[in-house]
């Protein structure tokens, strides 16, 4: 399985809600992360970005051997295994990046383990391709204007499944408006709570998820067909 999530605008918390997914995910079965917006490994408490990710084996074109990915991932949590981005920036022909990550993509996909992808915003070729592919792609938005009229045009739209709906207090738009402009259901509500700032300001979530997030996740997980796990160890109130 699987699991694309992006955001037509930064910040809407894209990150979070993988991050989320993924260890609620690696507390029964495990879970890979893989991570193509580049915040993930200080998400969870890392102290310096691997300088070696998947921007390097997408660089080796579609024709990368699939077992480098295995050589790339990192044991950031019990059953949660992250493969990072990557610091070093590379020049991509357009084509072969959209060829590169739908292979990758690909090879994602047909694993065994559950494999949730960070796209941030989905802005590359690369990440395009590889949303086209996954079996579940997801959108993660907050009530906000300028956020749907993006989303509404943006080509990612026509690859996602389903919303996950960030819920800010005093925001006149909620799941049935998102609902209605997106024509996709939302699956699960995440709550902005001080307890999620904390945790992540915190370097902790790998090990303290709190538990706004871990009951949006499970709502996630179950609505895409993933086992969940037992989410109830280590959560923070």
């Amino acid at each position: 399985m699987l699991c694309a999530l992006w955001s037509p605008k930064g910040g809407s918390g894209t990150t979070t809600v993988a991050a989320a997914c993924a260890l609620v995910t690696a507390r029964g079965p495990g879970a890979r992360l893989a991570d193509l917006a580049g915040d993930q490994a200080a998400m969870l408490g890392m102290g310096a970005d691997p300088p070696t990710g998947l921007l390097d084996w997408l660089a080796a074109g579609p024709d990368a051997p699939t077992e480098a990915l295995d050589r790339l991932a990192i044991e950031v949590a019990p059953g949660l295994a992250l493969l990072p981005r990557g610091s070093l920036e590379h020049q991509f022909d357009l084509s072969a990046a959209a060829a590169a990550g739908a292979a990758l993509g690909v090879a994602l996909r047909d694993s065994v383990t559950t494999t949730f992808v960070d796209l941030g915003a989905a802005a590359t070729p690369s990440a395009q391709a590889l949303l086209e592919v996954a079996d579940v792609g997801l959108m993660v938005v907050r009530g906000c204007y300028l956020t749907l009229r993006r989303a509404v045009a943006a080509p990612g739209l026509a690859s996602t499944h389903g919303i996950v709906l960030v819920d800010e207090p005093g925001r006149s738009l909620g799941s049935r408006e998102v609902a209605d402009v997106l024509g996709r259901p939302v699956l699960a509500r995440v709550p902005v709570r001080s307890a999620i700032a904390r945790a992540i300001d915190a370097g902790v979530i790998a090990s303290r998820l709190p538990d706004p997030l871990v009951r949006p996740a499970r709502e996630i997980l179950r609505a895409i067909g993933v086992d969940a796990g037992d989410a109830r160890g280590n959560a923070a109130a």
